[in-house]
């Protein structure tokens, strides 16, 4: 199956959009595990902006960003959200409320705590009436998300967005799911090679399991891929910096592997 990737967004820790990281995950730059910076959402309207928790404003900035790099409008787009962990905090906070004698939840928490919020979110922001879906499939999450839009992309010819994006849980819960980073990624993908293409994917799936994970060279970046789901697109993204062909390897879903065959040579 193959696609055209036209444009990129990223926030994670250090990383702070696309241009501004690429050479750090080229390898010219250091990678520094700086603060994350996300920056508002000045598409909602006032009162959605202020009701909007992390993972909103998360899914929301890369694919903003992902957009604008294609020089594509949001109208129409179809779109792929997908995350392992939703919104830990939120999820937190009503669990605990849920422990109290009162067991009073917020509408806000609640409405806020649905696997979709982010996908609502941009529907209201953009004004968006395209299809969209949102996927959770546990660390495979990431694999999970790109083969589906790429489907759509590849099957219904036409560009789909996909965000990718997760953010750790509170204890007590993150004794159970431990997640050590916030991290997002979207990418606009579409049927045909365009005049903004970056990059081309031949997506495989190896059933037989026979191909080893990709991970990264940098200790600071594997230790990032490694904490949070959403962060396995970073041999991905290092690769498409890169530039020139190259082999990725994700781990899928049942054990399956996701092989991604990319040359990124259309963006140099």
């Amino acid at each position: 199956m193959r696609v055209f990737v036209e444009g990129i967004g990223l926030r994670g820790p250090g990383l702070d959009g696309w241009q501004a990281s690429a050479g750090v995950l080229a390898g010219s730059q250091s990678y520094h595990a700086a603060p994350l910076v996300v920056p508002p959402a000045p598409l909602l309207p006032a009162n959605e902006r202020r009701r909007a928790v992390m993972s909103v404003r998360l899914a929301l900035a890369v694919g903003v960003e992902a957009l604008a790099n294609a020089g594509r409008d949001a109208l129409d787009v179809a779109s792929v959200f997908t995350s392992s962990s939703a919104d830990g905090e939120t999820i937190n906070e009503i669990l605990r409320a849920l422990a109290t004698v009162e067991r009073e939840i917020s509408p806000t928490r609640f409405h806020n705590s649905v696997h979709n919020a982010p996908s609502g979110y941009w529907s209201i922001a953009t004004q968006s009436q395209e299809p969209s879906t949102s996927l959770c499939a546990f660390d495979a999450s990431f694999a999970a998300g790109i083969l589906d839009a790429a489907v759509q992309a590849a099957v219904d010819r036409r560009p789909i967005l996909l965000a990718a994006y997760d953010i750790p849980y509170l204890p007590p819960l993150a004794a159970v799911r431990p997640l050590t980073a916030t991290f997002a990624a979207a990418f606009v993908l579409v049927p045909e090679r365009t005049a903004r293409t970056i990059a081309r994917l031949d997506i495989a799936l190896d059933h037989r399991r026979g191909s080893e994970t990709t991970v990264m060279d940098d200790a600071g970046l594997e230790a990032l891929r490694t904490g949070a789901p959403a962060a396995r697109s970073l041999p991905l993204l290092a690769a498409i910096a890169r530039g020139g062909a190259d082999t990725v390897v994700l781990d899928g879903t049942t054990g399956d592997r996701l092989v991604v065959s990319l040359s990124a040579e259309e963006c140099r």
